[in-house]
């Protein structure tokens, strides 16, 4: 099945909470970007995120933390798209040692995990 990445740096802006700590929603927003990337390879149309079955926020993110969002196609149907997605926090800021410090983590942490459906209007399917 299609499997779509991305990776970015959670800024400042993204921090909504106090302690610089970053809205869970955020992580949702990456899922719907990836949910486009797989629509498109797949369908070759953005298509329609319809709704989230499952999530599940398994640590915090905050504002510096790389955070890696993937998602895959589990399965299809005529116009539906099922898709899991999985968001993993792997570079962490040490401001304990000076400003600009960072680790890159040995393994990678699960920050949040989602089962959704997208689907794609048939008049819209390229693919």
């Amino acid at each position: 099945m299609e499997k779509a990445m991305i990776r970015l740096r959670m800024s400042t802006q993204d921090a909504h909470y106090g302690g610089n700590l970053v809205d869970g929603a955020r992580m949702l927003a990456l899922f719907g970007d990836v949910a486009t990337e797989l629509l498109i390879r797949h369908d070759g149309d953005e298509g329609l995120f319809v709704a989230y079955d499952k999530v599940e926020f398994t640590a915090p993110v905050y504002a510096g933390d790389y955070i890696e969002a993937v998602g895959e196609i589990v399965k299809v149907g005529n116009t539906s798209r099922k898709m899991v997605f999985e968001a993993r926090k792997v570079i962490v800021p040490r401001t304990d040692i000076s400003d600009s410090a960072c680790d890159l983590l040995e393994e990678p942490l699960v920050v949040c995990r989602a089962e959704g459906t997208c689907v794609v209007p048939k008049d819209k399917i390229r693919k």
